[in-house]
């Protein structure tokens, strides 16, 4: 044992050659570990989305079906009325989900449970509707694919809040009252924004009225039951067309039915299943039941893209590990072939006393052991800041790029329980896809100290063998001589 008692000589006597070599490890510990710990934080976080979120998939109508009829409709209005210059524009059709369909595919096996949505749009009776100024004007309401006849309150049918996008995603939450439930199926019963109830100083079990917005307008008096608070700006929803959310107002989809005059069909419908791995033949199975004009579209593609600044962090950090790794290895093993240049002599007498190459290796070896000792302890105190503010600011990198590029496929990707619910619902969701992976929560663990640990030692395995190799190739005497 006799090459550890040097060891601890050696680095006790070149105590500022220690500290050096120290200091050097201590930095490469410290971003191997700020790489690691966000990887690990990363899989974390997607898988806890993805667990909590479950894989849903949504039934609706098919807008892109729709669209292609209208331009065709079109296109043969056209033709058939060239010479008059007064022909009618064709409007979009989108058909509502039957609930009995849904009902028989509710019934298919691997569903867990299901949440119909319905949208109506009414007048305010006896109160007013929030209003917003836009500095480039325009009134209205209806927005892209909207109507003339909109009304200025949007009524926003569920099965229950809970269940609602927004609700989940925590972008709404209920203050006061409670939410709607499944107890309040064919009830006038109603959740009103919190601004639109202090405006009108309404409260839970407060009435107000509502009128449906055609000729033969009928009035519907709603309890309300709950109010809600909204988190996101009214004026970064949409634009100045579209109808402050704050004059959204959830009911049951009963009741959305009943405005409508339909009571047999729903929007849309969301479907979670037990299984995620059965989703393609849930998909498969639910097909049969349904017309060409509506679609499936699986909450597995909607997540691919909103967990892709998680899956680039993942990438990113994976590269810190290795580029850092290497980078290291070189750097100690470029200081061990000099320390070793500088010991020639040392190794020289060592050898020419009979020591054996092998305990001389083990004593670099163990130089380098207790340096990497002392910076694995500064690298779990430094490399947690580190890696969390790395973290963040990756994710934020990650986090904005992904919405920028997304903005386009998210209006018009999907089916909401609000009119312009395409729009809408492709904004929630990564409203909800920024706030999961904006929490990305880094901390020490034994498997990542164990980790990194293994990674020093393989490091400084590399290091002391490369660097000692040229000077053992030689005899001792050669190696005095050449002193």
């Amino acid at each position: 044992m006799d090459f550890i008692k040097r060891a601890g000589l050696y680095l006790r006597q070149k105590i500022g050659r220690t500290a050096l070599i120290t200091l050097v490890m201590s930095a490469i510990m410290i971003f191997v570990l700020a790489g690691i710990i966000i990887q690990s934080a990363a899989i974390q976080a997607t898988n806890s989305a993805k667990n909590s979120a479950g894989t849903t998939v949504t039934l609706s109508a098919d807008r892109e079906k729709a669209f292609a009829s209208m331009r065709k409709s079109q296109s043969s209005s056209s033709s058939s009325s060239s010479s008059s210059s007064n022909a009618a524009p064709a409007a979009i059709t989108m058909p509502s989900v039957k609930i009995k369909t849904a009902e028989k595919i509710a019934a298919l096996s691997n569903v867990a449970g299901y949440q119909y949505s319905n949208s109506a749009s009414v007048n305010a009776s006896g109160f007013s509707a929030v209003t917003t100024s836009s500095s480039s004007g325009g009134g209205g309401q209806g927005g892209f694919g909207g109507s003339s006849n909109s009304g200025d309150i949007t009524i926003s049918g569920v099965s229950t809040t809970a269940a609602e996008t927004n609700f989940k995603s925590k972008s709404y939450k209920i203050t006061s009252g409670r939410g709607i439930t499944a107890a309040d199926k064919n009830t006038n019963n109603v959740v009103i924004e919190s601004e639109l109830a202090t405006s009108n100083s309404l409260k839970v079990g407060s009435t107000i009225k509502v009128k449906t917005t055609d000729d033969d307008a009928k009035t519907y008096t709603l309890n309300v039951v709950g109010i809600y608070k909204a988190k996101t700006s009214s004026s970064s929803q949409g634009g100045p067309n579209m109808s402050d959310p704050s004059n959204t107002i959830y009911t049951s989809y009963t009741f959305a039915g009943t405005v409508n005059g339909d009571t047999t069909s729903v929007t849309s419908v969301v479907y979670t299943l037990t299984d995620s791995s059965k989703e393609k033949a849930f998909t498969k199975q639910a097909k049969k039941l349904i017309s060409s004009s509506f679609s499936l579209t699986s909450s597995s593609e909607t997540y691919a893209l909103l967990m892709k600044p998680m899956k680039n962090v993942q990438s990113f950090a994976n590269k810190i590990v290795w580029i850092v790794g290497i980078a290291g290895t070189i750097i100690l093993a470029l200081i061990t072939v000099l320390m070793i240049r500088e010991r020639r002599h040392e190794i020289g007498v060592l050898m020419a006393l009979g020591e054996s190459k092998f305990k001389i290796v083990l004593q670099l070896f163990s130089e380098l052991f207790a340096v990497l000792v002392l910076s694995l302890v500064i690298a779990g105190v430094a490399g947690n800041f580190v890696g969390s503010a790395v973290g963040k600011q990756l994710v934020s990198q990650q986090t904005t790029a992904t919405q920028s590029t997304s903005t386009g496929a998210g209006f018009g990707g999907g089916s909401g329980s609000a009119p312009s619910g395409a729009g809408r619902s492709g904004q929630t969701s990564m409203t909800a896809s920024g706030s999961q992976v904006s929490n990305l929560k880094t901390k020490i663990s034994a498997k990542s100290m164990a980790e990194l640990g293994g990674l020093g030692l393989g490091i400084i395995a590399i290091a002391v063998v490369a660097g000692s190799t040229p000077i053992f190739r030689l005899k001792p005497k050669k190696i005095l001589s050449n002193e």
